[in-house]
């Protein structure tokens, strides 16, 4: 059965997908179904439910959401949420401006098959249904206190049931004396758009180490719901359905965060901030936390950008620099390590018993989800490549700067 990749991160909110008789080789002129030049540009993944494609980006000051179709990639509707300048220059710690990778368009859309909700750095959030009728909207800056992330923010929204939640992590502004930037998560409900809770994400982080670039992840542990969080130097967890704390990890000492967690085996596996220390951390319980519930750590050549992935017993990364890693989940032990070619910003994906690489130039490695390093093929597109990919329905999604890309097993 076709599998939807609904989120950030895919179904799971884990980069890994259950599809089948995926492609393994394609080119620009090989393996490709379709591929559809985008208006603008953004680093947001697309969403894919159906037939539908969903896809945020920028124009210049536009800010777009765009429904394409399955079949043919043809655009469906589109709709301008907002409009928004990218500044690339600033004061520290007055503004923020965005890093050249990225602009108003980093944060990806969700939906759930009913409404798809998008979000842009500039702080506009809105609901729209299939049909492109806009539900609702907000402006999360001018409801809630301005960015004053350093380098752009890039949050992705996620749902559970019938709640829209989203995270904000910022410099709080703290040491200058000046009057408190809140850092916070909130949730609205999905059809009407209405708050419905909302909490203070306060830490110990001053300065820069209080940015986090990291998207919320949703997932169940025995009987309850948890949503993770990572940045600002903590790791916790809330009652996605109230907002309330369950427990938090304090003094994950590294800075600004930008590599999300992924769960599995009963543990978190997250990144300190600052290319740090590699940590798997014990799921559950209530309260404050202590570094005794860090399973194994791995102090070299760990992520600063793309996050971990777990394929069944085994632990994937890179870094930014294109050092990926073998890990056994349980214990930490490197299976093995490889340097594979340019540099890395989009997080790897898994499926079929394989692992995506993407690189910034459209370079894609396919390694096996082994113990053992084994690598299946290398395809280059003629596109820069900062979004993680898309896996829906036999396809493989590539998202680069110009174009949008579908491949299929021919």
């Amino acid at each position: 059965m076709a599998e939807n990749w609904p989120q950030w991160r895919g179904p799971r909110g884990d980069s890994t997908s259950d599809e089948q008789n995926l492609p393994l080789v394609w080119s620009e002129a090989r393996g490709i179904a379709w591929k559809v030049e985008l208006p603008g540009w953004g680093a947001s993944t697309p969403a894919v439910w159906d037939d539908a494609i969903f896809v945020t980006s920028q124009q210049d000051d536009k800010l777009l959401l765009v429904r394409l179709d399955r079949a043919k990639g043809q655009t469906v509707w589109s709709r301008q949420i907002g409009a928004a300048q990218t500044p690339r220059t600033g004061t520290p710690r007055s503004e923020q401006k965005f890093h050249q990778l990225h602009n108003n368009a980093s944060p990806s859309p969700v939906t759930d098959g009913e409404v798809v909700v998008a979000h842009f750095g500039n702080g506009d959030l809105a609901a729209f249904d299939f049909d492109g009728k806009e539900l609702w909207r907000h402006n999360l800056q001018r409801e809630y206190g301005a960015y004053t992330i350093w380098w752009g923010h890039a949050n992705s929204p996620v749902l559970f049931d019938d709640l829209v939640i989203s995270v904000c992590m910022q410099d709080s502004l703290a040491d200058l004396g000046k009057p408190p930037a809140p850092s916070y998560l909130v949730a609205h409900d999905k059809q009407t758009g209405k708050e419905r809770w909302k909490s203070s994400r306060t830490t110990k982080a001053n300065a820069e180490e209080c940015d986090s670039y990291t998207t919320p992840l949703v997932y169940k542990t025995g009987d309850r719901w948890e949503l993770l969080v990572m940045g600002a130097n903590q790791l916790d967890a809330y009652d996605p359905a109230s907002g309330r704390q369950l427990w938090f990890l304090p003094g994950i000492v590294g800075g600004r965060t930008i590599t999300g967690p992924t769960v599995g085996h009963g543990m978190a596996f997250v990144t300190q901030g600052m290319r740090k220390d590699l940590l798997a951390v014990k799921l559950g319980g209530e309260g404050q936390r202590t570094r005794r519930d860090v399973v194994w750590k791995e102090t070299e050549a760990t992520p600063d950008t793309c996050c971990p992935v777990l394929w069944r017993d085994l632990l994937f990364t890179i870094s930014d620099n294109g050092v990926a890693k073998c890990f056994d989940a349980y214990t930490g032990n490197q299976n093995w390590k490889k340097r594979l070619p340019g540099d890395y910003k989009a997080s790897p994906v898994a499926a079929e018993g394989r692992i995506y690489f993407l690189n910034l130039h459209g370079l894609m490695t396919v390694v096996a989800a082994n113990d053992r390093y084994d690598r299946l093929a290398e395809n280059q597109l003629d596109d820069d490549t900062t979004a993680s990919p898309a896996i829906s329905n036999g396809r493989i999604y590539v998202r680069g700067k110009k174009f949008l890309y579908a491949f299929e097993k021919k």
